[in-house]
């Protein structure tokens, strides 16, 4: 099988992270051949690639198949659609732009063979994927009622403080819910499926001195009459990571690591029609089935990227999945915007306009020169 030549564009935290899987061998057939930041490292040597000091150097010498990018998500647009139109294939990190208005644009441009892929790595957690399978199989039956609490993502200043870019309309597009919780907005869609309206109230500078949104409460209405809702927040410790989802005929309850199943020996509908007994409710069987597998989700992600390029295999996150969580976290700011409800499909232009009315009032702000303790394992929930 080809190897393929990989460039890297950014070696910020994540950057790294990518890095070390493949030196360390747990990506196959992948090779980096070239490093692109805008100050040389030593990296580069040690790894046997070509450093450039700009992206585009990088994508137009002829030593990469492929790119990976991991800046920030300002210059997502940009480098992704530099590098499509050379028809080089595109791992992107996530989110797919500053506002899925932008990752519809860099949709169109993706040329014939071109694999472009996203970085939602969580995708690939085995809890998740026994979540969707569950709901997938109907054994909980018609879906009536989502609930994802969503809190440990927590973030002190620092964070923000060592960054020009996050936090800042200008930079990211927004804040909890581009960064931290977009990949809990794709799981969420990825299970339950997206929402027919959304109506939110989000909170900016409320725990950081930030201008972007790092609390948000969101009510989501589908079309079969479930609800749901979603809340997020990057200010509270220890924080909490609760996913409820209640069908007619069982429900799951994701909570601290465990997965518990509840199956009714009878359609709550059905039972509800149907008994005698006043206070009745049908029998039901609970069942721990938590998983203790671990998997390295970022290898997966990007072996999976390798072999799509090699064989044509699927792509867990084609680019295009990366859409439907954008749409959500667009709705949910709109909706706090407008103080009103948002319909879905998400009137991507109407969002466009308001976000860059907000970017034209934003600006990256000035780095601290405080270092930071970075340990990237403590960063994934």
């Amino acid at each position: 099988m080809k190897e393929i030549r990989l460039g890297i564009i950014g070696l910020g935290n994540i950057a790294q992270q990518h890095i070390n899987n493949i030196i360390q061998g747990e990506v196959a057939n992948c090779k980096i051949t070239a490093v692109a930041s805008r100050n040389k490292t030593p990296l580069a040597d040690e790894i046997g690639a070509q450093h450039f000091s700009h992206y585009s150097e990088l994508m137009d010498s002829g030593l990469v198949d492929a790119v990976l990018i991991a800046t920030p998500t300002l210059s997502h647009f940009e480098m992704s659609e530099y590098a499509l139109k050379r028809h080089l294939h595109v791992m992107l990190e996530k989110p797919i732009g500053l506002s899925s208005y932008e990752g519809e644009q860099l949709l169109k441009l993706v040329p014939q063979g071109c694999q472009f892929a996203l970085m939602l790595n969580q995708r690939t957690d085995p809890t998740y994927a026994k979540i969707k399978q569950t709901v997938d199989s109907g054994v909980l039956g018609k879906i009536q009622r989502t609930h994802w609490t969503m809190t440990n993502w927590f973030r002190p200043d620092i964070y923000f403080n060592v960054s020009d870019w996050r936090a800042t309309w200008k930079g990211e597009g927004g804040g909890l819910l581009v960064n931290q919780c977009i990949h809990n907005l794709d799981i969420f869609q990825w299970v339950c499926g997206l929402p027919s309206q959304i109506t939110a109230f989000s909170e900016f500078g409320k725990y950081h001195p930030i201008e972007v949104e790092d609390e948000v409460t969101a009510y989501l209405r589908y079309d079969n009459q479930a609800t749901g809702v979603f809340i997020g927040s990057t200010g509270e410790a220890p924080g909490v990571n609760r996913f409820d989802i209640i069908g007619d005929k069982g429900s799951l309850h994701f909570d601290s690591g465990k997965l518990i199943q509840k199956l009714n020996n009878q359609s709550t509908s059905e039972f509800c029609h149907t008994t005698t007994d006043m206070f009745g409710m049908p029998e039901v069987a609970e069942t721990d089935i938590s998983t203790t597998e671990k998997v390295n989700q970022h290898a997966i992600i990007m072996n999976n990227f390798i072999d799509a390029i090699n064989q044509g295999t699927p792509l867990i996150a084609p680019a295009d999945a990366g859409l439907a969580s954008l749409d959500i976290a667009n709705a949910i700011l709109l909706s706090s915007w407008q103080q009103q409800s948002i319909n879905l499909p998400l009137d991507r232009i109407a969002y466009q306009q308001e976000l860059e009315q907000k970017i034209s009032q934003s600006s990256l702000r000035e780095k601290s020169n405080v270092t930071a303790t970075v340990d990237m394992s403590k960063s994934y929930r």
